[in-house]
């Protein structure tokens, strides 16, 4: 493990219970990250999505790869601290399996390309080697307190 849920707080702003990330596996420098979830019963959401058949939002999957890929990103902004990314787009999101508790989201993203503020990503989200969900997703940097 390259980085930890402690070490993941020290680059991304997210906190309980919207710190959708556990822990960062690999990582290769403005290129790709790889990060994991682990899904568990006690997550808010399952309270009302679905009783009695608990699934984990679709948008909070993509949430996750958008994570992962802040975390590869602010990693090379000296002042991250003063910086947020936004989402501008969320392109052929896919979604092929639920996520339930008990999963182990592995999450992979690819920087297609990083421009000044803009970076595009690509992200897919497996379970057991099971592709759950995949997007493309654009991202602008802005300052935190304009």
């Amino acid at each position: 493990m390259m980085l930890d849920s402690i070490a993941i707080q020290k680059i991304l702003p997210h906190r309980y219970p919207f710190l959708l990330i556990d822990s960062v596996l690999e990582m290769e420098r403005l290129k790709r990250v790889v990060a994991l979830k682990n899904v568990t019963i006690q997550e808010h959401y399952f309270t009302g999505h679905f009783p009695g058949k608990p699934v984990m939002p679709g948008v909070l999957v993509v949430e996750a790869m958008a994570q992962a890929g802040g975390v590869l990103l602010l990693q090379e902004v000296p002042d991250r601290d003063n910086k947020l990314l936004y989402f501008v787009a969320i392109d052929d999101a896919r979604f092929r399996r639920p996520v339930v508790p008990g999963d182990q989201l592995r999450i992979e993203v690819n920087v297609l390309s990083w421009r000044g503020t803009f970076c595009k990503l690509e992200g897919k989200a497996s379970v057991d080697g099971q592709l759950a969900a995949e997007a493309t997703l654009m991202c602008k940097m802005v300052d935190r307190n304009p």
